[in-house]
């Protein structure tokens, strides 16, 4: 509980502080009416701040002051003076701290009213978020909302403790800087100095870190603001915080295990929940997408895929074995709990895989008789007892496969194994699986633009193994890459980074960037690294996902104070708005006038 001042005229204690030990104690309290009863010729409300709820009572041989109790409403600022008072026996409230005592007022100060909120406050009461954005200074009165943010203040102050500690610099970097590619687009601001021209909001502080390991400092960090205009999801936000780190002479190894090691102390002491494993598990991106079905597995359930390819080949299913002579596969999970499912429940079942692009869903159930469902005919007793095998099914399991291309096929299955997790109830909530997901690949094939992409971004080292494929074939190129998931969620991603101009240039070339656009985009990290650059690489956890996942909200919109809404507007303040035609004379812009459609 913070120190109170000697002498504040509004309060001398918090609402959350008083406890038995201060029953007789003359104390000022101040904060929000939360909620007022009227009971047997007494008034009671409950005062709310910030550290908690004390139960005030006003009497009515206290006239003057029982009158203006009266008047109060919920939501109305107050300061009250009184004792400390045990509560009459069987009045207790044991789910409150303070709720052994109360305050018998004696005097009474509004110090400012208020009008009817347009949801209630003390209630957890299901609110629209347009209009819980849009009073967002109300919102974040409500309990939880105020537990969130705590929270994420505690978590943020033991990060900067702990990488202090360890002889790490805090550095800010700018926010107006050059207009870079890395990955979504800029949010652009013009510059009234140098007509015509642009600065742009970092996307993140990638080259201003990797300047700083050129410079010298070697281990930096910093709570950083990034700001990308892209579409918006649960889990993103026109602009959200990282925790930047980057660290010079290192390792991978180096940089896993220092991560590692800060965030199972965030969890075991900031949390009360259980971590699956320590040391986390590891996986290969590989082997992730073997497993699972996607680079960001949850591991708290099996539901494990498995690849039956062989056995579908070989099979009279023409689906299957199409699929695998087409240069696809056939894998599937098996599941238990489901009893007997219904043809509505199947095509639901089936619907959810569609979403990731498969174009049916094929099962089957075991039985003591063997396997039945409209695919079991094809499959001979050998052949049905050796898919059994393979996917681990026993009597009752209905076992699930995709036949496909391998992205549709690892999409589809993993979003039906999120289906069934949630709808089974079989990840526990109180275990937090952390795992790292290495060895991505450093490029992959944009089919649309009918170019090489970086999978990540471009700064990222190859395997020292692997740099002759650079020039032979580059998409076999495995990256120093690294990603962080929790529970399903990516909440730290990273790299070594390239240290060598010749190096960097090589990687711009593959991506179809030429000397001029480089030395134009990058030539100042470019030029940087012909003066002795360390080799370096780094991370940059998600402030805002980690705190949804250690606190269980669905979004990152209920850890942050002030967010957008889904279509990236701020409610609250109206933002984006329009400016006025001097504002916009000033900064030498024309706006187009958008033609209406038809025109």
């Amino acid at each position: 509980m913070h120190p109170i001042e000697r002498g504040n005229p509004y309060r001398s204690h918090t609402a959350g502080e008083l406890r038995a030990t201060d029953v007789g104690e003359r104390v000022r309290l101040a904060g929000w009416v939360n909620r007022r009863r009227d009971h047997g010729g007494l008034i009671f409300i409950d005062l709310r701040d910030r550290w908690g709820v004390t139960q005030a009572t006003f009497d009515p041989e206290q006239e003057e002051v029982f009158s203006s109790a009266e008047g109060l409403r919920p939501e109305w600022t107050v300061s009250v003076e009184g004792v400390v008072a045990r509560r009459p026996e069987g009045n207790e409230n044991p789910e409150l701290p303070t709720g052994e005592v109360e305050v018998q007022v004696s005097g009474l100060r509004v110090l400012s009213a208020s009008e009817t909120p347009p949801f209630e406050i003390d209630r957890e009461h299901p609110v629209e978020e347009f209009l819980r954005l849009e009073y967002r200074y109300l919102d974040l009165r409500r309990r939880r909302m105020q537990e969130n943010i705590v929270f994420r203040h505690r978590v943020v102050k033991y990060i900067r403790d702990f990488l202090s500690e360890r002889g790490f610099a805090e550095i800010e970097t700018p926010l107006l800087t050059a207009s870079t590619p890395e990955g979504a687009r800029d949010y652009l601001v013009p510059s009234r100095i140098h007509p015509g021209e642009f600065y742009a909001l970092p996307q993140s502080p990638q080259q201003f870190k990797q300047l700083l390991m050129v410079a010298g400092f070697e281990r930096y960090f910093q709570i950083a603001r990034a700001l990308r205009d892209e579409d918006q999801r649960g889990d993103r936000q026109p602009e959200h915080t990282q925790l930047d780190l980057e660290m010079s002479f290192t390792t991978q190894e180096e940089v896993l295990n220092l991560v590692e090691e800060l965030f199972t102390q965030v969890v075991e002491n900031l949390t009360e929940k259980s971590l699956l494993s320590r040391p986390f598990t590891r996986l290969t991106y590989r082997q992730a997408l073997e497993r699972f079905g996607t680079d960001k597995p949850d591991l708290r359930f099996g539901l494990e895929l498995a690849d039956i390819s062989d056995l579908a080949g070989a099979s009279e299913f023409k689906v299957f074995r199409g699929a695998v002579e087409g240069g696809g596969s056939v894998r599937g999970f098996a599941v238990s709990g489901l009893g007997d499912l219904s043809r509505k429940e199947i095509d639901d079942l089936t619907a959810v895989a569609a979403t990731g692009g498969a174009r049916g869903l094929a099962y089957l159930k075991v039985t003591g008789e063997g396997l039945t469902g409209p695919i079991a005919r094809f499959f001979s007793g050998e052949e049905a007892g050796a898919l059994q095998e393979r996917l681990g099914a026993g009597s009752g399991d209905y076992m699930f496969f995709v036949a496909d291309g391998d992205p549709v096929v690892f999409e589809s299955l993993n979003r039906l194994r999120l289906h069934l997790r949630d709808r089974l109830g079989l990840a526990d909530e109180t275990t937090l699986a952390l795992c790292w997901v290495t060895d991505f690949p450093l490029f992959e094939w944009n089919p649309e633009e009918e170019r090489i992409e970086p999978m990540h971004h471009m700064f990222t080292m190859p395997r020292e193994e692997d740099l002759p494929l650079l020039d032979t074939d580059p998409l076999r190129v495995t990256g120093q890459l690294y990603d962080l998931v929790a529970n399903g969620t990516e909440i730290a991603s990273g790299s070594i980074r390239i240290h060598q101009p010749e190096l960097q240039q090589k990687v711009f070339s593959i991506i179809g960037m030429s000397e001029e656009e480089a030395g134009r985009r990058f030539g100042t990290l470019l030029r940087a690294f012909r003066y002795g650059a360390p080799p370096h690489g780094g991370i940059a956890p998600g402030i805002d996902r980690l705190i949804m996942v250690l606190r269980d909200q669905p979004n990152i919109r209920e850890v942050m104070a002030f967010p957008k809404t889904q279509a990236a507007r701020d409610e609250m303040m109206d933002a984006p708005s329009p400016v006025t035609e001097d504002q916009l004379k000033e900064l030498n812009i024309a706006l187009r006038t958008r033609r209406p459609e038809g025109a």
